[in-house]
């Protein structure tokens, strides 16, 4: 329903003060009315108002009796604003909003009988004349795309998620595992009979609640599920911050799904993008006619890359915005944690700019102040109302202390990407193994860092588009070898320090890069290298949630010890895994060449009988059925700096786990 702008054809409308109290008169089919206090107006423009979608957007509320809407929208440098739609037939002077009497900015006001489901759009006539037709940053519904207006709606639901949000603290906490599936609801399956429709939350639940449990992920991170207009974006342009986006359903359908989700101990993060906007002419770009959301400067507020633009963040209003959006998540819809998008391309002005092209903050640097103060706000606001939730930042640059504590001067994540680990391991992997010995220390160099932050581990959808091709065609070798390539990569993921993060695909080996137009590939698993991979993915699963050592120590040194990092020659690998109990300690042997090595002696940790207990070149896995069967028995030869040591037989292209014999 968006329009081009347009000078205003309205006749100019005198601005009606309105006081904070409640008042109820009936004046050109808008009522004077008010949700918000003096206390709510002096929280927004402070920049600690983290509630704002309890007061702010359209809300079906009663007045004196009558059943209606209030609506209130920030647009101080505007000349007017009113509410348009089908049931004034979009006209700009029908339904004119009242200017607050004091310096917020808001305009507000009552209409009555305005219905759940009714559509509408603010016409704003900003500083500059122009009338823009916008949707509202706060609904909480909007049409389904390509359409642009809001809708009213209610959050109504009635959840049965109790017994999770009880223990979540618990089950969440960063000394338990953390396995996580990411995923693109729009193209994770799609409806076989017409391919081209996404499928709604309600028939996403019936297949990826059991999915997720056969595969023991712990928890879904759903790639950006607020509504937006372009669905090349993926969703990481946002119109609709407070919207669940109506191609997948209603608010309740999202609640379901989670509900489903929760109910069977299954966390949900969300994909959460505080970094930019689109430009679209309904969204929050030149709202009011001025730079109102975005920065002015345009060195500060536009990004070179994404061709969106930037939220000024040095702004009172713009961080209770964000705030608010960050914690109504978890509120209404009982999310676990905010993945937070571009985190770098918010810290630095410099980011993918030119020297030269960029701004600097007032001490002459490149870091942008607002941003920081902004990110700890919102972690404080976070982790200060939410039990057992994590905010988790997508971080590539070498900025200190992204997970450390505000109060210690840190940005106060959660958990950060890993974001060096991951490029290391795949220049890593790409080697042709013959190669790979001169390329030894691309895998053991991750652990000199590997507790300056809490890292999670992640090979993520930017890791199989844009012609860096699917997880499976990254290794080396023929059809054999790239799969036992993967299964080993995988195993050395889930048993180096850190949490983890795979992206929907990877764990059946999908061989066509994602395309999010549609369906995975799932016809794959009736072939037995496929199947063979999903297998290995469910087991690695299991063993890492089953074994404390794997996730007890996850952010600390305590959890890992290197036996062998130097047979660069056998690029073979050896480190212990361990728990606070000397019983749980895991010994992990990682064989990245197609030899198979016989007799090969290891060093032990202290005297032990040992056990192989994971093997990814296991028959089941398709792999070639080398194994050791039986007891490892220590020896009393020094191997390694060790006291003790073993002989084993090392599987080719394979990882094996080693535990002490109850």
């Amino acid at each position: 329903m968006s329009e081009a702008p347009k000078k205003s054809s309205s006749k100019k409308v005198a601005v009606k003060k309105v006081n904070a109290a409640s008042v109820s008169v009936n004046d050109k089919s808008v009522w004077v009315h008010s949700l918000l206090t003096d206390f709510d107006v002096s929280l927004f423009v402070s920049g600690k108002h983290f509630r704002l979608y309890e007061k702010m957007g359209s809300r079906l509320i009663s007045v004196e009796g009558t059943e209606g809407t209030y609506f209130a929208i920030w647009a101080p440098n505007a000349q007017s604003v009113s509410v348009i739609g089908d049931f004034n037939f979009w006209d700009a002077d029908a339904h004119h909003l009242y200017k607050r009497w004091d310096a917020s900015g808001i305009w507000e006001g009552f209409i009555p009988n305005f219905a759940k489901g009714s559509i509408y759009k603010y016409a704003v006539t900003g500083f500059d004349g122009v009338l823009r037709q916008k949707g509202d940053p706060f609904a909480i519904r909007w049409e389904h795309p390509p359409r642009t207006a809001s809708m009213v709606w209610d959050l109504d639901y009635k959840w049965s998620d109790q017994a999770w949000m009880k223990k979540r603290p618990k089950v969440n906490a960063l000394n338990q595992p953390m396995s996580v599936y990411e995923l693109h609801l729009g193209s994770w399956q799609r409806d076989p009979s017409e391919p081209k429709r996404v499928l709604t939350y309600r028939e996403i639940a019936t297949s990826l609640v059991p999915y997720i449990l056969e595969m023991g992920f712990t928890h879904v991170e759903l790639m950006p599920i607020m509504e937006y207009p372009y669905f090349p974006s993926w969703g990481y342009q946002i119109t609709g911050y407070f919207a669940a986006s109506s191609r997948h359903g209603t608010a309740q359908e999202l609640m379901h799904l989670i509900d489903e989700l929760h109910k069977n101990n299954i966390g949900v993060i969300l994909d959460w993008v505080p970094s930019h906007f689109p430009g679209d002419m309904h969204g929050l770009y030149h709202f009011d006619g001025t730079h109102l959301y975005e920065h002015a400067d345009m060195r500060k507020g536009f990004h070179p890359d994404w061709k969106s633009y930037i939220f000024n963040y040095d702004r009172n209003e713009v961080r209770s915005f964000l705030i608010s959006n960050a914690l109504y998540w978890l509120d209404k819809f009982h999310i676990d944690g905010l993945r937070v998008d571009a985190v770098a391309s918010m810290l630095y002005f410099n980011f993918s700019r030119k020297e030269g092209d960029a701004a600097t903050n007032e001490h002459g640097g490149s870091e942008n102040l607002g941003a920081i103060k902004f990110l700890q706000d919102m972690n404080e606001a976070v982790y200060g109302n939410y039990e057992g939730v994590h905010t988790i930042a997508e971080e590539s640059s070498t900025y200190e202390g992204v997970t450390r504590p505000v109060y210690a001067g840190g940005l106060g994540f959660g958990m950060k990407w890993m974001m060096g680990w991951m490029n290391d391991t795949l220049k890593y992997f790409k080697n042709d193994p013959l190669g790979r010995k001169y390329h030894h220390h691309q895998l053991t160099f991750s652990i000199t860092y590997a507790f300056s932050e809490n890292f999670m581990l992640p090979f993520s959808h930017d890791e199989v588009v844009h012609g860096k091709s699917s997880m499976i065609y990254k290794m080396p070798g023929d059809e054999w070898q790239k799969f036992a390539n993967l299964r080993s990569l995988y195993a050395y993921m889930f048993t180096q320090p850190g949490t983890k993060l795979l992206f929907m695909g990877n764990e059946f080996a999908q061989t066509h890069e994602w395309d999010f137009k549609s369906s995975l590939d799932w016809h794959l698993l009736t072939y037995a290298p496929h199947l063979g991979m999903q297998k290995t993915v469910k087991a690695i699963n299991k063993l890492y949630r089953s074994e404390p050592a794997l996730y007890e120590h996850s952010f600390s040194y305590e959890g890992f010890e290197w036996i062998n990092a130097d047979d660069a020659d056998h690029s073979i690998f050896i480190y212990l895994r361990k728990s606070t109990k000397a019983k749980d300690t895991l010994i992990v042997i990682l064989n990245l060449t197609p030899v198979y090595r016989e007799n090969y002696r290891i060093g032990l940790p202290f005297k032990a009988k040992w056990e192989e207990i994971f093997n990814t070149d296991a028959a089941e896995f398709y792999g070639s059925g080398k194994s050791n069967p039986g007891v490892l028995l220590p020896e009393d030869e020094n191997c390694c700096g060790r006291e003790y040591s073993t002989v084993l037989d090392v599987p080719p292209l394979a990882a094996i786990v080693l535990k002490q014999v109850k």
